[in-house]
């Protein structure tokens, strides 16, 4: 839960790097979350008003998270646009997303080593 919180408090910080273990858990919990309020919208019958809401509150913190965690493969945040693109894009997209770090580069050192794995 610490990694979608510590992502919510650098709500619009670009730079930098995010460890794959960082943003693939704020997907997780964004995903869970988004779940869980969609199961809500459909029970009380109205427009899907939570989802939306939560949707454009967690927009700018998945952008940042994910421009940090492409700029700790050595690209450019800007790389995001891939999803624009149908199929093809996305799959491109995940496995930048999934590559692991780069040793220090323009956008900082390691984050690997800077900080210890947290014991799970």
């Amino acid at each position: 839960m610490h990694w979608y919180v510590d992502v919510l408090k650098k709500y619009t910080v670009f730079n930098g790097r995010a460890r794959r273990a960082e943003y693939w858990m704020f997907t997780l919990f964004n995903l869970v979350i988004s779940l869980v309020l969609a199961l809500i919208d459909m029970a009380t019958g109205l427009t899907p008003i939570l989802e939306v809401i939560y949707t454009l509150a967690v927009l700018l913190p998945g952008l940042a998270v994910g421009a940090r965690r492409l700029h700790d493969t050595g690209r450019t945040g800007w790389w995001q646009l891939l999803f624009l693109l149908p199929v093809i894009g996305l799959i491109i997209l995940i496995v930048m997303l999934c590559t692991d770090s780069k040793p220090a580069n323009q956008y900082g050192p390691n984050p690997k080593e800077a900080a210890p794995t947290p014991a799970w």
